[in-house]
């Protein structure tokens, strides 16, 4: 029997399963895969930003050798949907085709061929007609009363408003009116991209039985199943959607956005088609983080207590309702999590626009909500004349911290003890001290805090399941079902974990069959920072579940009592007990032989696990960055980084979520951003147009660390990283650069261009 890790596998660091087949090369994605017979497809986007449909000629493309089907409005389905497994049963203002098109880079029609290249040329003989509407790309212009109505199906509230979010605690405006100081502004923050490794791909089959099994690079494969089986009216014993690796995720791969064109062009010609977009097409038709404009007022008394905060958004859905009220109810929980403020109010408006979606992206909302709350918070500190690290000591939450809304606990939230490690970390004084004597010369030292939190799973908003099935092999070796999706952020591996600790298997005994509607049990998506909190504690349940079983086996088999067998280190052992044989410990494969051949019974366990707490995950950064003053140039220097994780599962897992979460904040705060015209096409879709970091671009010194003091509710003390890490960057890195230069900077990307402007301007 191969021995297991010293002390168990919790809080010990792993590679993530698959890192080898990455490393090789060996590890299949959508576009690696091959059938007999197999089609391509391409897809027709729209030139315009909205117009109905006249005409569509494919006269042309039918007369074209190697062109087996052609779908559109036409012929498929007009059944409306949300494409966002999230907000799958409310605003359905999507069709696979549609009469009109709502932005440029909507889809038009489809077509597969035998090739990839015979597909190409088959789109651009279609020949269609559009007949021009309003185009707005604005939305407060799009709540207006005269603005143009762009759905008139999907159940908004009102025109183009899909709803109002509106929650408060306390008076609000009577705190603002008693406050000693009052500062406001207003940030605007851009549409981004994902930037994925792997582009949006599937494959569908549609064979003779009537079964469409749909091959897709997707975050949740159970609402997808769910969408295609309404919209093409088959029972879902009759969908399999099955995903394999997935080359990157960042929530744009929540919706659905290939699979259902894949599907209908598969149902027309009874072969497998393959639809895989190339990175323009992602990048200018798939989603995007969301464009947001917010205002926000903070009232404070002399010693730099906050009275009260008051936020306004107007959120730019996009084309189509996606996840987009989700993103906003959540942006509004959060502004209730982080400060001991007892006057708050969130006010947010999800309009509809010409534009492309946006949609889920890691955070969910929150980078905004953080970078506009901490931004605004140096800016009082500056005006007040009080160190924001005191101001941040004076108002952030507590451990025993509650949310007013509802007077609930946030957890066990540590966000002051990650501040207090972060200035230790980057020697924050001295960090002060540079920034102070470099005022005058052209490369300025800034220095910049921000704080950000994020939630674990989607406890009291929607059904939060995750059903996990263990099953013991003849030797010992355990397999697990688990609906999870391997994203790259080590989820399988972590709960592989689980289950090594709690049944003393060694890692390399325990399989797992993931990301597959068929073969797996439900659960809800990985999203929304579930992949610890909720899917990681289905793991553990169903280790504890068969443990159970196996203790139960293990007294029949060693014939004694139940509750005196010890399981330890792999072994069932029986202590101080009359025996009818020698036999006084067990291993598990004795177990699983026993179960087998003398009782007759498979061991296999399932469990379905559900949150009991809406607890909070807290993150806090520290920058310091170097910006040239004649070019607007930032580098930046040194970045601390330290988490409130409650417990580190694995560490090298967490560390590398923070790492990449950096890099990603780093770009929404400096260079990333899809730039449009006045019609809304994207004018920069490209990577090389589109400026994501890179390697030599990041900080210098990056130093992490965890603050581990338990979560109560979490699986073995565990809390979310993933999205959290994200929280603070954009905030910390615009507040280093307007102390550097000495003004504030209240949009993003904070560009060379825009550094040398507000400077001219001083």
């Amino acid at each position: 029997m191969s021995k297991i890790v010293n002390g168990g596998a919790i809080g010990k660091s792993f590679p993530i399963d698959d890192a080898a087949l990455k490393a090789t090369g060996e590890l299949s994605y959508v576009d690696d895969i091959k059938m007999p017979g197999m089609l391509h497809a391409k897809v027709l986007f729209s030139p315009v930003a909205h117009a109905k449909i006249k005409s569509i000629d494919t006269s042309a493309v039918k007369a074209l050798p190697g062109v087996r089907a052609i779908v559109s409005y036409q012929n498929t389905p007009r059944v409306y949907y949300n494409s966002s497994g999230e907000t799958i049963d409310v605003f359905k203002t999507e069709c696979v085709f549609d009469d009109t098109v709502r932005f440029i880079g909507d889809k038009v029609a489809a077509v597969a061929a035998d090739t990839a290249e015979i597909a190409a040329r088959a789109i651009r003989l279609i020949r269609v007609e559009y007949e021009p509407l309003p185009v707005n790309i604005d939305p407060e212009n799009g709540i207006k009363e005269d603005a143009y109505v762009i759905h008139t199906n999907g159940g908004l509230a009102s025109g183009n408003l899909m709803e109002t979010v509106s929650q408060s605690c306390g008076d609000t405006d009577r705190a603002l009116r008693v406050s000693e100081f009052v500062f406001e502004d207003t940030f605007t923050v851009p549409a981004i991209h994902h930037g994925a490794i792997e582009p949006h791909a599937s494959i569908a089959v549609f064979d003779a039985t009537g079964k469409l099994t749909v091959i897709t690079s997707s975050q949740d494969s159970f609402a997808v199943r769910i969408n295609l089986s309404r919209i093409f009216s088959l029972p879902m014993s009759k969908v399999r959607v099955s995903v394999p690796a997935i080359g990157g995720a960042f929530g744009g791969k929540v919706d659905m956005i290939t699979e259902p064109i894949a599907a209908a062009l598969a149902m027309q010609c009874g072969k497998p088609v393959k639809l895989v977009y190339t990175r323009k097409e992602d990048m200018t038709s798939t989603r995007t983080r969301h464009a947001m404009k917010i205002s926000l007022k903070m009232g404070f008394d002399a010693e730099g207590n906050i009275l009260a905060e008051d936020m306004k958004v107007f959120c730019n859905a996009g084309a189509y309702a996606s996840g987009t009220s989700n993103i906003v109810w959540a942006m509004c929980g959060k502004f209730f999590k982080v400060h001991k403020c007892k006057n708050l109010r969130f006010t947010g408006y999800p309009v509809i626009t010409n534009t492309q979606p946006g949609g889920p992206m890691r955070g969910f909302g929150s980078p905004q909500v953080f970078f506009a709350q901490q931004r605004l918070m140096q800016k009082a500190a500056n005006a007040l004349g009080i160190e924001i690290l005191e101001i941040q000591r004076k108002n952030l939450t507590l451990p025993d911290g509650i949310d007013y809304r509802f007077d609930l606990p946030h957890g066990n939230a540590r966000v002051l003890d990650c501040l207090e490690k972060a200035a230790e970390l980057i020697e924050y004084r001295t960090c002060l001290k540079e920034q102070k004597e470099s005022k005058d010369k052209r490369f300025r030292i800034g220095v910049g805090i921000g704080v950000g939190a994020h939630g674990n799973g989607m406890y009291g908003i929607r059904t939060d399941i995750t059903a996990m099935i263990l099953k013991m092999n003849d030797d010992g070796s355990t397999v697990l079902f688990s609906g999870s999706h391997e994203m790259g952020n080590a989820a399988i591996t972590l709960q592989k974990q689980m289950i090594s600790q709690v049944l003393g298997i060694p890692m390399e005994k325990i399989s797992a069959v993931a990301g597959d509607t068929e073969t797996t049990p439900y659960q809800l998506g990985d999203y929304s920072s579930r992949g610890a909190f909720v899917s990681g504690k289905a793991a553990m349940m169903v280790a504890l579940a068969m443990k159970e079983k196996l203790i139960g086996f293990a007294a029949r088999y060693l014939n004694c009592e139940l509750e005196k067998i010890v399981f330890k280190d792999g072994l069932f052992i029986a202590h101080e007990l009359e025996k009818t044989n020698n036999t006084d410990a067990a291993t598990i494969e004795d177990i699983v032989q026993y179960a087998r051949h003398k009782e007759f019974t498979e061991l296999i366990c399932e469990v379905t696990q559900a949150p009991d707490a809406a607890v909070i995950s807290y993150g806090a950064h520290i920058v310091k960055v170097s910006v040239d003053t004649e070019t607007g140039h930032t580098v930046v220097l040194d970045y601390a980084a330290v988490h409130d994780v409650g417990k580190a599962l694995n560490p090298l897992g967490v560390k590398g979520q923070i790492e990449g979460a950096i890099q990603m904040g780093l770009g929404y705060a400096l260079s990333e951003e899809i730039q449009t015209d006045k019609n809304g096409k994207v004018l920069n879709p490209t990577l090389k147009k589109y400026h994501m970091l890179r390697a030599n671009e990041m900080p210098k010194k990056i130093k992490i660390a965890l603050i581990e003091k338990g979560e109560p509710s979490g699986p073995f003390g565990a809390k979310s990283i993933g999205e959290c890490s994200v929280m603070p960057v954009a905030a910390a890195v615009s507040n280093a650069i307007s102390n550097a230069v000495g003004c504030d900077f209240c949009d993003l990307p904070i560009t060379s261009k825009k550094i040398q402007d507000a400077i001219k301007n001083i």
